[in-house]
């Protein structure tokens, strides 16, 4: 059944792991709202925040929202600015995150059977 989200989202805080300091995400669509192969997440990165090599089992799109940032692979790097979109297929090693003299805004859409 259709679910129509209102902003009702929460904010949370996220550091360690694979990000190189503090975070924001909104989850928009997961698991616990009743998809059972998709995610979508807005995250937040302050200047200089990024996050480390990493892959994900599905595809995964990074359509930018604001700010400046890099997104790369281990062949290829780009400066990243608002309205550009990024697929990246699965499996391949990559990390995003904010220039050191921007903010970064993203929404992160993982198809397959993403977890989160």
């Amino acid at each position: 059944m259709m679910k129509v989200i209102f902003n009702e989202q929460k904010t949370e805080s996220r550091s360690g792991g694979i990000f190189t300091g503090e975070v924001t995400l909104q989850q928009v669509v997961n698991k616990a709202m009743g998809a059972n192969g998709l995610s979508v997440t807005i995250v937040n990165f302050p200047p200089g925040v990024r996050n480390l090599f990493h892959t994900h089992d599905y595809e995964q799109c990074l359509w930018i929202l604001s700010g400046r940032g890099t997104v790369a692979s281990d062949e290829e790097e780009h400066i990243a600015e608002e309205g550009m979109a990024f697929f990246i297929p699965p499996g391949e090693k990559h990390w995003h995150g904010a220039l050191d003299d921007s903010h970064f805004s993203h929404i992160s859409i993982i198809g397959g059977g993403a977890r989160t």
